[in-house]
């Protein structure tokens, strides 16, 4: 039975994946390899954090509880979260920064792609809005994993050590729960597990001219962050993102 505890986890999710790979981007502003890639992360990140805003401000109102989009972000523990494993990951090396985007990219687009079919219009309206921007997200990651997969030895290597690295947690993406089944049934969301295939037809089709091997499809995969089961990075990333809101409660600049 849908309830507005179930769509209240589900925004949730969706809007706290949304802020914490928008928070480890915004970790590498000012430290970019170049001056256009480093503006390029500094506006995925700034177009992450818009997304997050819409999906946990409409997570506060079906909460219905009086925490808005600020509360909400600053004032929940780790275990409150429920953001994918994958993009707490930390920023090892600017090909574990890429490979994490183009991972999470692919499946983004096909997932907002489904929301917008949603029977909720706030839902819906707010996908349509976000799939402009994860468009070029994916393009533009697409286009750096070929062009350094593609490249020299050394960028071939790294690229090809953090695709298999950051594999494992790829599986969270298609693995259903009781959330996710019951805002499917009632037309509000999508089966996890439908985008298996498209996901993995689309990685491959940027692979391939990448020169990097597909990771096996029977790995093991990380599970729980969904259910608010993190790394240990989740929790430092988070200190260093809510420490000026809980210090200084109700500051405004």
């Amino acid at each position: 039975m849908l309830t507005s505890a179930i769509q209240f986890a589900y925004l949730t999710r969706l809007g706290d994946t949304a802020l914490i790979l928008s928070q480890r981007l915004a970790e590498l502003c000012g430290k970019g390899p170049a001056l256009e890639e480093d503006i390029a992360l500094t506006n995925t990140a700034l177009d992450l954090l818009g997304q997050a805003r819409l999906w946990l401000t409409y997570a506060g109102e079906v909460e219905a509880a009086g925490r808005d989009e600020d509360a909400l972000a600053y004032l929940r523990g780790d275990r409150e979260f429920h953001n994918f494993l994958l993009v707490e990951q930390p920023n090892c090396n600017y090909a574990h920064v890429l490979v994490r985007q183009f991972y999470f990219d692919v499946w983004h687009n096909l997932a907002l792609f489904r929301l917008e079919s949603s029977a909720d219009p706030r839902i819906a309206e707010i996908a349509a809005k976000s799939r402009k921007e994860a468009a070029y997200h994916l393009s533009r990651s697409s286009g750096l994993i070929v062009r350094l997969g593609d490249g020299t030895a050394e960028s071939r290597s790294r690229m090809a050590s953090a695709a298999v690295s950051l594999w494992p947690y790829t599986g969270e993406f298609f693995r259903a729960d009781f959330v996710d089944s019951t805002m499917a049934d009632a037309g509000l969301a999508f089966d996890p597990g439908s985008l298996r295939d498209e996901w993995l037809r689309c990685v491959r089709q940027v692979f391939e001219p990448a020169t990097l091997s597909m990771p096996p499809l029977d790995a093991w995969m990380h599970n729980g962050g969904k259910q608010g089961r993190h790394t240990e990075h989740l929790s430092y990333l988070l200190a260093e993102m809510q420490v000026l809101h809980r210090e200084f409660p109700g500051a405004a600049w």
